[in-house]
Formats: C-alpha cells, sequence, structure tokens
C-alpha cells in the first residue's frame, strides 16, 4: 500500500469511524465501519487484507477524543452527514447499515442460499433474518435458491428443501422467488460453453496432488494452453458421462502466478459418479462448482447484494475472474463474521445434529436440547424473537455471540402478556390440609388482566408442593390463589389470614396443585424430560397453546395422551 493510497484509507476510516461514534454516542467500532468504509470506496477491496489494520489505528485515535470533539471533527470532515444524525435521520430507527451503494439500484436483489443438506439450526436464521430485513427495509426483492449441486460431499436430504422453506415460513419471511439449482444445469453449461469460447476455461487431467503441487510453484498446468475446440468437445464428453470421478475437470483460466495460490485456476466442473438424490437431476454427471455456479446464477438473477461470511473473500475473488471474461458487474458484497451461540452442549452444524440423531442421542430435529429452528419452534419460541436478536448482532466483521437468552428475553416481551398462568408442581410433596380451607381456589388468569377472569381449582384433602417450598415445622406459608397454611403435626392448616402477611415480608408465596385431581405432565426440557402435576384445566388445554407455569418458565402444550400431557419448555 503506497503512501498515497495509505492516507486514503485513514481520512476514509476517520470519516467513518466518527460517524459511528457520533451516531451511537459512544466509542467507534472497527468492525461496524468496515462495511461502509468498503462499500464507499470500492477500490480498497484488492487491499481488502490490509485495510483492517490501518482503520484500527484510526479509530483507536477517535476513540480517545470526547464525544464533543468527535462531533466538531466530524463536522469539519463531513457535515451534511453529521446534520442527518442530529436531524434524527430514518437511518436511526434501523439496526441493520445501510447497504452499500443502495441509491444506486432500481431495486435491492438479494438471495439466501441454503445448501438442502438437512433442516436450519440456529445459526442458519441469520441469513434470512438480516436479507429479509433488508428486502422489508427497501422495498426490495429476495429468493430462496437451493445451492444443491454438491450430490456426493454434501449430498442434499430431499426432506429438507420443505423443512427449510417451513423455518423460512416460520421467522417470518416470504420468499419472492424459489430456484433449485440442480434444475438448472443446463444454463451452467452454456455459460461453460461460452466462457471457453472466450479462452477462460480449460479442461485438465492432472491428478490433484500433481497439479496441487504445480499451482503452488505459479506454474501453468501442461493442459492450459489448449485450443478451444478441443476443451469444448472433451467438456461435451464431460457432460455426456463419458468420464468418472476425478479424470477430467473444467479449469477457469486466472493468474497462474497470483499472490493467493487459492485463486490459481480454479475447478468450475468436475465429475460426479454419485447419482443426484432428486429424480429430476439424477442422470447429470458433470456438475458446476459452487464459485461457477452461484456467481452465474448471482448475475442472471440480477443480485444486487450479496451477504455471505468473512471466511468466503476468496470466493467473491474467484468469481470475478468470470466476471471479467463476461463484462459484468460484480453485486455489492457485505462480509461478516461467524455467530456463535452459547446455551447448547451439542455442535451446531447440520452433520452433527444429524449424526446424534442417527446415533440415538436427540430424537430427532425438534429434540428440545437439538439446535435447531425445528427445536425452538416446537418449545413455543416466535420466529420474531429470533430475527430480532439476530439483526441486533449486526453485520460486522468480527465473530458475534449470539446468547440465547436474548432470543429468550425478547420472546418473553412477546408472549407474556397473551399467556395464561397455571400451576405445576414438579417431584412434588404431599401435604394434607386442615383447618376448613376453602373448596376452591381462584388465582388469576393473568396477574395484569383481572378482566380476563380466574381459574377453578378444586382443592381437596391435601395438595402438593415442590420439596424446596415445604416451610419448616410451626412455619407459615401462602399457597397462591388459596391462602395462609401453617405446618403443624405434618398438616398444613388453614390460619385465615388475610395477605397482610405476605404484603408484611412474613410469609413466602408458592405455587401448589391439588394431591388428588391434579393432572400428570411430562414437560420435555434441553437438560431431559421433567415429570409433575398440574392443575386439572391444563390437561383440557388446546394443543400449542402456550403458559406460564408459575415460578417455572413457560411451555408449549405439545399434546395430551392417555396418561400424560406432553409440553415442551421454552425459557424462565
Amino acid at each position: 500500500m503506497n503512501d498515497e493510497l495509505r492516507e486514503r484509507v485513514e481520512r476514509e476510516a476517520e470519516k467513518h469511524a466518527l460517524l459511528n461514534a457520533v451516531k451511537h454516542e459512544s466509542d467507534a467500532d472497527v468492525g461496524a465501519i468496515m462495511g461502509p468504509l468498503m462499500g464507499d470506496n470500492p477500490d480498497f477491496r484488492q487491499h481488502g487484507d490490509r485495510i483492517p489494520g490501518v482503520a484500527g489505528g484510526v479509530v483507536g485515535r477517535v476513540n480517545d477524543l470526547s464525544y464533543e470533539e468527535k462531533r466538531e471533527r466530524l463536522e469539519e470532515l463531513a457535515p451534511e452527514e453529521l446534520a442527518e444524525i442530529e436531524a434524527g435521520d430514518e437511518e436511526d430507527e434501523h439496526d441493520l447499515p445501510s447497504l452499500p451503494n443502495a441509491a444506486e439500484h432500481e431495486e435491492i436483489r438479494m438471495r439466501c442460499a441454503p445448501n438442502p443438506n438437512g433442516p436450519w439450526h440456529v445459526g442458519h436464521a441469520r441469513m434470512p433474518a438480516v436479507i429479509g430485513t433488508y428486502r422489508d427495509r427497501y422495498d426490495g426483492w429476495f429468493c430462496v435458491r437451493f445451492d444443491d449441486t454438491d450430490p456426493e460431499t454434501k449430498r442434499p436430504d430431499l426432506d429438507a428443501y420443505d423443512a427449510i422453506l417451513e423455518d423460512l415460513e416460520y421467522l417470518g419471511f416470504e420468499p419472492d422467488e424459489i430456484y433449485r439449482a440442480s434444475d438448472r444445469l443446463e444454463t451452467y453449461y452454456d455459460h461453460a460453453r461460452e466462457l471457453i469460447e472466450l479462452g477462460g476455461a480449460y479442461t485438465c487431467s492432472c491428478p490433484g496432488e500433481e497439479f496441487s503441487e504445480l499451482k503452488n510453484a505459479g506454474e501453468p498446468c501442461p493442459h492450459r494452453d489448449k485450443d478451444s475446440e478441443t476443451v469444448l468437445a472433451e467438456f461435451e464428453e464431460m457432460i455426456d458421462g463419458e468420464y468418472e470421478s476425478g479424470e477430467l475437470v473444467l479449469r477457469v483460466k486466472t493468474d497462474i502466478e497470483h499472490k493467493n495460490p487459492a485463486l490459481r485456476d480454479w475447478v468450475a466442473f468436475r465429475m460426479i459418479d454419485t447419482p443426484h438424490p432428486r429424480e429430476e437431476a439424477s442422470e447429470y454427471r458433470c456438475w458446476p462448482m459452487l464459485d461457477f455456479q452461484s456467481g452465474v446464477d448471482d448475475h442472471l438473477l440480477g443480485i444486487t447484494h450479496i451477504v455471505r461470511g468473512i471466511d468466503l473473500q476468496d470466493s467473491a475473488k474467484r468469481q470475478r475472474f468470470v466476471y471479467d471474461y463476461f463484462d459484468w458487474e460484480y453485486p455489492e458484497v457485505v462480509h461478516w463474521g461467524h455467530v456463535q451461540i452459547d446455551a447448547y452442549d451439542v455442535k451446531v452444524s447440520t452433520s452433527t445434529i444429524a449424526a446424534l440423531i442417527e446415533e440415538g442421542e436427540l430424537d430427532g430435529w425438534d429434540d428440545p436440547s437439538a439446535p435447531t429452528l425445528s427445536s425452538l419452534r416446537r418449545r413455543g419460541i416466535r420466529g420474531e424473537a429470533i430475527v430480532d436478536a439476530m439483526v441486533e448482532l449486526g453485520t460486522s466483521t468480527s465473530d458475534v455471540d449470539l446468547a440465547m437468552s436474548a432470543v429468550y428475553a425478547n420472546n418473553r416481551e412477546l408472549i407474556d402478556d397473551d399467556t395464561d398462568r397455571r400451576f405445576l408442581v414438579r417431584e412434588g410433596n404431599q401435604l394434607p390440609l386442615g383447618g376448613s380451607p376453602p373448596d376452591e381456589a381462584n388465582p388469576p388468569l393473568h396477574p395484569d388482566h383481572e378482566s380476563r377472569g380466574v381459574r377453578e381449582i378444586p382443592v381437596g384433602d391435601a395438595v402438593l408442593l415442590e420439596p424446596d417450598d415445604v416451610p419448616a415445622r410451626e412455619e407459615r406459608v401462602w399457597l397462591k390463589g388459596l391462602g395462609c397454611f401453617q405446618y403443624t403435626r405434618d398438616t398444613l392448616q388453614y390460619t385465615g389470614e388475610d395477605i397482610d402477611v405476605v404484603r408484611d415480608g412474613d410469609v413466602d408465596v408458592v405455587h401448589w396443585v391439588p394431591a388428588r385431581e391434579s393432572v400428570p405432565v411430562r414437560m420435555r426440557t434441553m437438560d431431559g424430560d421433567v415429570s409433575g402435576r398440574a392443575e386439572p384445566a391444563v390437561a383440557e388445554l388446546e394443543a400449542d397453546e402456550v403458559v406460564q407455569f408459575e415460578r417455572v418458565g413457560f411451555a408449549r402444550v405439545d399434546r395430551h395422551e392417555d396418561d400424560e400431557t406432553v409440553a415442551y419448555y421454552a425459557h424462565p
């Protein structure tokens, strides 16, 4: 990087750092400014590996300034942008940064491109959450494109296509179009033929290890200078299935001396002997690599902005060689870091989850301890809660942590007001009642909504309490919705005292259920099944209804069986 370029990078980085700091009234963040910085200065991208280091130093100097000093400096560098911030610009309503150069496009067009090798785990939700939010924000367009052109290593699961679309619906988004790359092989073949005629590709029969040695030495493959007629003929033979796996590949001709060996003459098509699981694609044996297939599709579908992991920066660089041959304009790219998810003992990966299901460690993709969207859905967590948590992570190039507690907090805010309360006692201790308590307890369905009414819980001659709630001898306890009792002579004696004993702080309030009339419940949790008994009305709740078991947490009623009600625990 020469001195002139370095000065430009520092100047632009300072502006974006100041914008970030003043807008949020906090220190600037390197990850947060990288997207806008690179978006405003496309020529910086070829120096992408060095820009963060320069920007980091600038951000450090900016963060040493007071807020007022930052504002004054921003007024010198970018008075119009400062005015927009202080005028309460519309963008303040959004958690996500603006898409780079969005105003230059008539319509924002994005794609969600899953590999259908299994249902989505929690981490997969980040992509549809972000692009769906951008689509709504810009009144744009997005598609789901199943990138299913690897029938062997990442073999598609036929059930996953519909499962992923169901997950997308659960998150609250409907794609404008749906494509399957395995339906588009002829399109990729046509573009490969055109690329060959342009002199941009050649067929290569070098063994992988031999080519790797040549590539790493910056030496050309002996097949590189074949004439296009020969290459085209051999490619047609690949399409016709006349070669076996590993015999012949089609390579994109790049710069054999490129400083990054991963970009040197990369494979565009290879032979795969394993038939595709989709019947419509099962006869094909010549399959495109993802970088070729995805690059062609992004152009043909008019994609304006791509969101992808920072680890896939080389994909854009490979694809640009193809785009240059065809004289296409490459889409804007937003790179982000990985999202790490806490709260799960299971590794968050499709292959690991599938293996655990196969081994019987999980009883399916919606097992309560599986880190999948189908599990969260069955537990009664709304898709909106997940989307909001993912959007709040932004698009930083740094790795970010998603605390499931953030999802739970979002969900609690969404459902608390509508969720009725019920009693559930786990591993209950049975205690007889004495002293003529009321025959029926009437706790409210919801403490904040008296108009919703009360529950009618028959009391009987004994109750169940959770072990930790059993009072010490001669101590008093308030059975919620029923009254005050004193534990005397192995019996809870009704005292008839009013609620003032609770208000004075002398008596604990606990939940309970009648010993005889309560109903068995099996609550499925992330840590295993929990048995308990609930107030009688729980047996009459509709499947899929979410309740709050008081002092236990929120749960979704899954089903009623002959001998028990099964519920899935959501969160506290």
